[in-house]
């Protein structure tokens, strides 16, 4: 999908509207957390929307922009304001997988991916992924993100669409906890768009780079015969979209690497 997201840099933003929905929503939830990064990442950053709301929630720490796509990173580059970068302060763009990335362990604070680790859709790279992100954390360190769940288009699905079906939270859950990561945090809401014709939920999706992804690939007859099957509401076309909500903190480790438990002891006056 790197080609397609790739292409999809220059008209990206005008299609965006899950993503920076999604976003918010996101961010919101950082309202109950005390944390003061140092550094921070968006992991598959697109054109930076994330990269930006943490820049604007944590002015004071190093903004990361990784992508694998270079255009996208292209974009994020150029809407940082001279000012930015006359401070230093505009994100650092680094062209990377989430499964191998160029940053020193221990190196962030916070790690934030917006609607992108679905698209790891084999769970071997989803778990290498978890992997890389506990390794670049700090102790005390928290990952942020948003997925598709497996309710993702159900009603295209059903009605012969080839859509992918996204890992469930509970198995996500489990992942991050095999990771490493502690007592992950996992919820889950439906968000749904609307569209007045298939051809405009389908230039949405080309645009976000996503509609082989997300859609498979069909001859047009068929997607005449899924399209037909669309049921509307209210006259329009709903796609749902299950978000799933992961928050985790990578813990102090409980054994040494040779397999022995790691036991802390803090020294206390004796009071006479």
């Amino acid at each position: 999908m790197r080609q397609d997201f790739a292409a999809a840099a220059a008209s990206y933003d005008s299609a965006a509207v899950l993503a920076r929905e999604v976003g918010l929503r996101l961010a919101e939830r950082l309202d109950c957390v005390k944390l003061a990064p140092r550094r921070f990442a968006d992991i598959g950053c697109a054109t930076g929307d994330g990269v930006r709301e943490l820049q604007r929630r944590y002015p004071d720490a190093l903004p990361l922009a990784v992508d694998f796509a270079l255009p996208m990173l292209t974009a994020v580059a150029t809407r940082a304001g001279w000012w930015e970068r006359l401070r230093g302060r505009a994100p650092r763009c680094i062209n990377a997988d989430a499964r191998a990335l160029p940053l020193a362990a221990d190196s962030l604070d916070l790690a934030w991916s917006n609607l992108m680790l679905h698209w790891l859709s084999d769970p071997t790279d989803l778990r290498a992924a978890f992997a890389e992100l506990h390794r670049v954390l700090s102790e005390g360190g928290l990952l942020e993100f948003a997925m598709f769940g497996p309710d993702t288009l159900r009603e295209l699905r059903a009605a012969g669409a080839a859509t992918p079906v996204f890992l469930d939270m509970h198995d996500i859950g489990d992942m991050l906890a095999a990771a490493g990561f502690g007592d992950p945090v996992m919820e889950m809401e439906m968000l749904t768009l609307t569209y007045p014709s298939p051809r405009a939920f389908l230039a949405d999706q080309r645009h976000l780079g996503v509609r082989d992804g997300l859609l498979g690939r069909l001859g047009w007859r068929q997607w005449r015969r899924v399209f037909a099957a669309w049921e509307r509401i209210d006259g329009l076309l709903p796609a749902r979209f299950e978000i799933i909500y992961g928050h985790a903190w990578k813990m102090a480790p409980r054994t040494a690497p040779d397999g022995r438990a790691i036991m802390k002891f803090a020294r206390t006056k004796m009071r006479p």
